[in-house]
Parts: structure tokens; sequence; C-alpha cells
């Protein structure tokens, strides 16, 4: 859609239509809601003032960015948002060459702008292109944004970055004198005269200089961008979010400036559906809801993994003083909300800052406190050094609880919890263990907290698969669980989610195999594996986890240190490839991974 020429009144038309699209589409598939209503006035002036076929256009997370898809060729396919096969909900340059880079972790974009504004000045290219970031308020909270700052102001590389302040969590405006003053700086007057000054003093030598100083530091006492002035970036703002007349003329302003400025934009969550406005986590990432009240179109009778952490963990804390923990912007998404409200002094949100996450637990680990590190398996990648450095070398008692772990459906590639054994089986003092159903959880969770060494569990998103089980026993360390022993040549091995995995890919196959419930990846049932190596000789592995160094592996280097070597293993685990979005029924059928199609290839 060529917006170029369009008037103010038309482009406010063309952003009422953005929303109700959105509101239409993600009603009906679900996504990313209140973030990306906000960002539409934003995006629309982007596309306005700047060009996406040619300046890179960076969005962190870009899980607000729904108004940018619907602005480049993609309102006939919006339908297929998050769809298997359909639009991603994040940017995807494999989907369109309007979208610069594959996002979906935080705070990764003002990286990507410097690294294409070298690229940019390498290639001499500065006078058609600039990079265009913008950044959410949450995301400022990550560290990685202020080392790319830190190089950016030194550099002084052009960039607009557009700080999408949803919360007033970054700044508030200081009353009436703090909007003026920033309607001013935004002005091409203000900014032509502050380059002119700037000029002057530096012919009138270091008196001129220190005065203007003191001048320019008493004004940004009263502004809030005092942060970004002193790191060499140029603000502009708080302007508001949602006037396209004013956002037009200060990215015009902006672009022109030749150096890297921060415009500081405050908008609403939610802009435009009233229901969702204002709110906090709930509307940002949403399931199918009724836009006429906003109820939810999905509502499940089975507790999902998430909750039974939630009351595990609420019941332990009435018992143990000593148990604290800590998520990383995610309170409902990880079930911690609860115990954020009932024990305010004892579990914290810190924020989109894994790494501080594991790094701050692993102190109070030291000092005697019982951790748990409630963080996504997608989402503690980013935290990988932190768990080597600061938990393990220390053998510190932090527990480290991953939530969705396997595919999480319509997220796709950025979101998958597929890596989280690979990478944590290789570290020293890391035990690795997983529960099947809710009362292996519960256990799980106990053996956690009397458990004096770094460890991880880790659960699905939603529901574990429910299937007849038989009766769970408590967690001893390195101990499995035979569910069911019988005389054939076939051994059924489950981890986690996978244990159900396999019991219903039992049920379509003829011949009554054998199941263990592995329960433990590090350390392994030795002497179990052992003795059913003597019976069994074809192991079949069912793990929600990457195949590559993954459960799989663990069983074959066992097979291979004990000198094993008439077992035959298939892991069913996943294959060396990043996972699309989707359905999680669909990926599943398309990895063909469902009951069914692995019993196919257990009896072929």
């Amino acid at each position: 859609m060529n917006i170029k020429d369009k008037s103010i009144e038309e482009l406010e038309v063309i952003c009422q239509d953005i929303r109700q699209e959105i509101l239409r589409v993600v009603s009906k598939n679900g996504g990313h809601l209140s973030s990306t209503l906000g960002a539409t006035e934003l995006i629309v002036a982007m596309h306005k003032v700047f060009d996406s076929k040619k300046d890179p256009f960076i969005f962190d997370v870009s899980h607000q960015s729904y108004a940018h898809k619907l602005l480049t060729d993609r309102w006939d396919a919006f339908d297929t948002l998050r769809q298997f096969n359909g639009l991603s909900g994040y940017t995807k340059p494999s989907e369109s060459e309007d979208d610069y880079f594959v996002a979906g972790h935080s705070s990764t974009s003002i990286s990507l702008g410097v690294g294409a504004a070298k690229a940019i000045a390498l290639k001499g290219e500065q006078e058609s292109r600039i990079p265009v970031v913008m950044i959410g308020d949450g995301s400022m909270t990550a560290g990685m944004v202020y080392e790319a700052l830190n190089e950016l102001g030194d550099r002084k590389y052009p960039m607009v970055i557009i700080l999408n302040d949803n919360e007033m969590s970054i700044a508030k405006p200081i009353g009436a004198l703090s909007r003026i003053l920033s309607s001013a700086m935004a002005s091409p007057f203000y900014q032509r005269f502050k380059k002119s000054t700037e000029s002057f003093v530096d012919n009138f030598g270091d008196g001129a200089r220190y005065i203007a100083k003191r001048m320019e530091d008493g004004l940004k006492l009263i502004t809030p961008g005092i942060l970004f002035e002193e790191m060499g970036i140029n603000y502009i703002g708080p302007v508001d979010g949602h006037n396209l007349a004013q956002l037009i003329e200060i990215f015009e302003t902006a672009k022109k400036l030749n150096r890297p400025v921060l415009i500081h934009a405050q908008t609403t969550k939610g802009k435009g559906y009233e229901i969702a406005e204002g709110k906090e986590e709930k509307w940002h990432g949403v399931g199918p809801f009724d836009l006429s009240d906003g109820s939810s179109m999905k509502k499940s009778s089975t507790k999902s993994a998430t909750q039974i952490y939630t009351d595990a963990l609420l019941h332990l804390c009435e018992e143990n003083d000593k148990i604290v923990g800590v998520t990383a912007a995610m309170p409902s998404g990880t079930g911690m909300s609860a115990l954020m409200e009932k024990y305010p002094n004892r579990f914290w949100d810190v924020a989109i800052a894994e790494q501080h996450a594991v790094t701050s637990m692993s102190a109070m680990a030291k000092e005697g406190f019982k951790p748990f590190c409630a963080i996504y398996s997608t989402f503690l990648q980013r935290g990988f050094d932190q768990v080597i450095h600061d938990t393990c070398i220390m053998d510190l008692p932090v527990v480290f609880a991953l939530d969705r772990a396997g595919i999480v459906g319509e997220d796709g590639e950025t979101h998958q919890g597929v890596f989280d054994i690979s990478f944590l089986r290789a570290i020293p003092n890391m035990t690795l263990f997983a529960p099947r159903d809710e009362k292996s959880f519960h256990q799980a969770m106990a053996f956690a907290v009397e458990y004096q060494h770094p460890c991880s569990l880790r659960y699905p998103r939603g529901s574990f698969i429910e299937t007849t089980l038989p009766e769970s026993i408590p967690f001893r360390l390195g101990k499995s669980q035979l569910l069911k022993s019988t005389e054939s040549d076939t051994l059924f091995i489950g981890y986690g989610n996978g244990v159900g995995r396999a019991f219903e890919t039992a049920k379509f196959v003829e011949d009554d195999v054998s199941i263990l419930d592995l329960r433990f990846v590090k350390p392994l049932d030795g002497e179990m594996l052992k003795s059913l190596a003597l019976k069994h000789k074809k192991w079949f592995l069912f793990s929600d986890s990457a195949k590559m160094g993954g459960v799989g592996s663990a069983l074959l280097e066992f097979l291979a240190q004990e000198q094993i070597v008439d077992i035959k293993l298939t892991s069913f685990e996943y294959e060396d490839r990043f996972i699309t979005h989707g359905n999680t029924k669909l990926v599943e059928e398309s990895l063909e991974l469902l009951p069914e199609q692995l019993a196919k290839k257990v009896t072929s």
C-alpha cells in the first residue's frame, strides 16, 4: 500500500482500517494485540516518511509489527496470521522483502540498527538509506540495548530510534514545561539552532563552551531525555504517539539530522479497543476471543502444566520460607503472578533481563535461599553464560523451571522450546529431569526443593498429554520408573511429556511394548538401562526436544560407554532444523510426530 501521497485525514482513516483488521484477525486467530494496536500511528508515520524497500525497518521483538505487514502487501494474506503455512506473527524476510530481520526475542533491534548503519556507511549509502528502529519500553530493560547505545553514541552513525513507551516506564513528562520543551526540541528550527550554536561555540574557545554546556545541562535536568543525551544520542520527546501530523513532522526532522536520534513516543496499549486499552499483561498476547466483550473463545477444562507449577510452588512455599523466585517479564506466562501476589518479598519480576535473573538468584542461593528461576525454555538461551559462570561453576542449588518446553505452536521458530536439554546437558554440576503428569510434577518439585545442586525441570505449554498412566512414585536422583514391563523386544522410553506420547503411540502398535519413564536425562539411570538392554533390543525414544545433543544422544553415549552394541535406538526428537509456526497438532503432523505416524515408523 503506497501512502506517500496520502493526506493526514486519509492516513487517519487508514489507521482506523488497520486497527479494525488487526482486531478482526487476532480475535479469530489469537496473537499479540495491545502493543500492536498502540503502535499503529507510529508505523503509518514510519511508512509515510521512510521507505521500507531501502531503509532497514527493524522492529524489536516485532510482535508490534502487524500494521507494517498490512502496509506491505500482506492485507489479503493477513487472515492466515500465525496459522500453519500462513503469515508469521513476527517479521520474517523470507515472507517479505520489507522485513529486514527475523525477530522474536527482545532488545536486539538497536544492535541490528548499529550493524546496518556501519554497513550503510561502508557502502557509501548514507545519503539514501537510514536504519529505522522501533523498540518498546519493556525491551529497554535489557542490557544489550545499552551496549548498542553506548557504541552508537560514540560513533554517531545516522539512525532513527522510535521508543514506543506504552506504560510510561522509561520517563514521565514533568508538567507543562516538559511538554513545551519537548515540542520545541522536536522542531527543525531548534535542531538547526543547536547545530549552529555548537559551531559558534567551537570558534570562541573553552569559556564559551563551558557556559553553553552548563546551560544545556540545566535544560536536560527538566526533560526526560538526559540519559540518552549523555550517551551521545539526540533525544526528542516525549511526543504523542497517536498524533499523526506531529509524528510525521518529527520523523522528517530526525531523518535530516544525519546523527543518531531517539524519538520518545507515548502510546496507549490497546488503542482503539476500549476493553484492552491501558491493560497490562492480559491483552499483550491473546488467544481467540469474542470482540463484543473480550471473553476467551477457548476454555480448557484440563489444568495446564504452568498452573500445576504454580500450585506446587505455592504449597512448598507455605512450608519453606527459604524458597524464593524470579521471572523475566513473564509473571502470568510462567505462573509466578500468584506467588508475587502472595509473597511479594520473595518473588520478583526483573523485566526482560534473563541474565540478571540467573545471576541474582545465584547470589541468593549462596546466601542460603532456594531460588526458582521460572523462564521459558526459549528465553533461558539468553542466560546461558550466567547458568555456566554464576550458577554451575559455584555448584549452587538454583532450580530452573522451564516453561514452554517443546513445540509452542503459533509463535514459531523464535519461541520453540527445543534446545534446553542440548545446551544444559553439557554443563558440569547440572541435573536435568522432567515430570510426565500432575502428580509427578508435584513430586519433581518436592525433589527440587531438597536438591542441593543446580537443576532444571522442563514442562510443556498447555497441558501434559492426557493418557492413562500408572501411579507416579517419588523422585530420586537419577532414577527412572518402569511403567510397563512385557516380554516384547521393543522398549518405549519417554522423557517428560514424551511419556504420554509413548503411551499414545503404543495404542497403535500391535506388539505389547514395555514403557520406561526416564525421568532423569542427567544423570541417567544406568542400572535400569543395563537391565533393560538384556531384554529389549529395539529402543524408541520420545521427547519434545532437539535430537542433536538431546535425550537420544545421552542414551547413545551411555550405550557406547558401557560397550552395549546390540541395541538399535531410534529417537523421535526434532531434527536439526528450526520448526515453523502454526497449530501444534498441524506442526507435529508435518514433522510426522503424531502417535499414529510414529506407530508406523515403529512397525516399519
